[in-house]
């Protein structure tokens, strides 16, 4: 475990790390800041050791933000439980193909994708404000567990940021929980998607597990902090983070295809 490494570099990722766990209980998208974190500490490692040193702490940091919505917010199990089992087999299916697949090729899928989510946001500001409980049918909930339990599971398993992201959009769209309860959901749903790749990347012996545990503790306080936060400044302080995070997750991504 390379803790020799130098204490300006160590500080930036415990800062990132507290930050990402923040930003990921509020909307998703932590692994915006820590992942280029770690990338930016040890350029020279494999990008499959980062991934999942990144997962090690990011689970830590879902999992805290999920207990602490559960205990104030009503779950609907029956919908919630059924796409935790997926996820975590999705998810473990995306950290096999992580070897495999070139992330730099679907990074413009993943942009397009964005810029769609952000023209949603902006287009339909009510969007997620409230509930809309007609949307709840039978048939949404389906599509609603398998878009997050596989499609966005396998992507979190594969590449990672951004994935709270797309499945808060996902729980507000197709069955229309607004943006507090939705992240409540999508807690859960991240904290098994981030295990089930962990699970592989540890078969693998991709994680220091030492600064992995290191950078959880830090995640699991800024989540703490930030489910408190989101819980407490309600649904139109979520819409702006998102905007947000949207928006920097877009610019990163950008950069990393045209700019560099």
């Amino acid at each position: 475990m390379p803790f020799d490494i130098d204490p300006g570099l160590f500080a930036l990722l415990i800062a990132a790390a507290l930050f990402a766990g923040w930003v990921d209980a509020v909307v998703g998208g932590g692994g915006l800041i820590q992942l280029p974190a770690l990338l930016v500490a040890f350029p020279t490692a494999p990008p499959a050791l980062m991934l999942g040193t990144n997962k090690m702490a990011s689970v830590f940091g879902t999992a805290t933000s999920a207990i602490t919505y559960a205990r104030k917010i009503k779950l609907d199990h029956r919908l919630l439980w059924p796409t935790v089992g997926l996820a975590l087999v999705g998810s473990g299916g995306g950290a096999v193909a992580a070897l495999a697949v070139s992330a730099s090729a679907l990074k413009p899928i993943i942009i397009a994708v964005l810029l769609a989510v952000l023209v949603l946001v902006v287009a339909k500001p009510q969007l997620g404000l409230e509930p809309q409980p007609r949307l709840r049918t039978p048939v949404r909930g389906a599509a609603v567990m398998l878009v997050c339990g596989v499609a966005i599971a396998f992507y979190d398993g594969m590449i990672g940021p951004g994935t709270g992201i797309f499945l808060s959009v996902a729980f507000t769209t197709i069955i229309g929980l607004d943006y507090v309860v939705a992240a409540a959901h999508t807690k859960v749903v991240n904290a098994a998607t981030n295990f089930g790749a962990l699970v592989v990347f540890g078969i693998q012996g991709n994680i220091w597990w030492l600064l992995g545990l290191t950078l959880g503790l830090c995640c699991m306080a800024g989540a703490w902090f930030g489910a408190r936060t989101a819980m407490a400044r309600g649904t139109r302080f979520v819409r702006v983070v998102l905007v947000v995070v949207v928006l920097a997750l877009l610019a990163r991504l950008s950069w990393d295809v045209w700019g560099a």
